[in-house]
């Protein structure tokens, strides 16, 4: 069976599962192109409050497959060059978009497959989960946005440890140093997600798409520009039909309902 990313509805949540029986779930440029397309859909659908990434057959993802990239080592490097830019781009799209995504890793998050992990908003592993940068084991470097999502998030310590060695790190370790949210009991990873994805679908849309850019521009921005952008985002809010519903529900203390 082929390489696939498969797309199914629950409610208001998109669970995308990466699908390679036999390979555990190793990554494949059509997948890509799937995801991308797939956050697109989500985006301008309404009715599609959340995400959740997962993988087929309690493991997550094995990330690239080493065979075709023997394989791409007898073609143009323009070749693997594509390849690497196409899941950049489906590393920005789930970056991007305004829908919380939420990763729930089973088994392990490898290579690629870590840094797909790491670019979701929130990540939920079952305990025995193991999260791996191998590439250095192989004579390789990071891609994906691996050692930027490391290096952002973690000491410096830490993320070259993760990267230099290349040696398998818990969900439980991982979770202490703040990039797993919640960890869970084997084969609880996908429940554990979609009930989450079920309470965020509860929250204003317009609401958390702009948090979500208020998080990513914060990383970055000066504090300055900073307040600028909150200010706007807050004004905007305010003058948005989900910041009227949001206000009255409160005030009138019952449960918002959001379009």
């Amino acid at each position: 069976m082929a390489a696939e990313l498969l797309a199914e509805r629950v409610d208001q949540t998109l669970v995308l599962t990466l699908s390679n029986p036999g390979a555990r779930n190793a990554l494949h440029p059509d997948m890509y192109a799937a995801g991308v397309e797939a956050l697109a859909t989500a985006e301008r659908d309404a009715s599609v409050r959340a995400v959740v990434l997962t993988g087929a057959d309690n493991f997550f993802c094995a990330g690239g497959n080493l065979n075709r990239l023997l394989e791409n080592r007898q073609k143009d490097p323009s070749v693997q060059a594509a390849s690497i830019d196409a899941l950049a781009e489906w590393i920005e799209a789930l970056r991007a978009c305004p829908k919380p995504i939420i990763a729930a890793v089973e088994g392990a998050a490898a290579g690629a497959g870590f840094s797909l992990a790491l670019a979701c908003d929130l990540l939920v592993a079952a305990d025995n989960a193991k999260f791996v940068m191998a590439y250095v084991k192989v004579g390789l470097t990071p891609d994906g946005g691996g050692s930027w999502f490391l290096s952002q998030a973690l000491p410096r310590p830490l993320a070259t440890e993760i990267l230099l060695e290349g040696k398998p790190v818990s969900a439980a370790r991982l979770a202490n140093a703040g990039l797993v949210n919640r960890v869970v009991a084997p084969g609880q990873a996908r429940a554990e997600a979609l009930n989450w994805a079920t309470d965020l679908a509860q929250l204003s849309p317009n609401a958390v798409g702009r948090i979500k850019s208020l998080i990513d521009s914060g990383a970055s921005e000066t504090l300055t520009s900073q307040l600028g952008a909150e200010r706007d985002n807050f004004v905007a809010s305010l003058h948005h039909a989900d910041g009227l519903e949001g206000i009255s529900a409160f005030l009138e203390k019952r449960p918002a309902k959001y379009p």
